[in-house]
């Protein structure tokens, strides 16, 4: 019997190898390193936010130049 796996989102192999070596790197599981890649992205995108997500409270914000 072989063993498959199931994936809830569109990724080739390499991709989710590569997910796993990062996750490894970072020491999380591929679900946090997933969650941890969006959040990085959304502030780099929009670091004053959105107007439904807003920064955390104290958060530094670097104007948009």
């Amino acid at each position: 019997m072989t063993k498959s796996k199931v994936s809830t989102f569109s990724a080739t192999p390499r991709d989710l190898e590569m997910l796993e070596v990062v996750a490894r790197y970072h020491g999380l599981n591929k679900s946090a390193t997933l969650v941890s890649l969006v959040r990085r992205e959304f502030w780099r995108a929009f670091p004053g936010g959105t107007d439904r997500i807003r920064p955390d409270r104290g958060a530094k914000v670097k104007d948009e130049a």
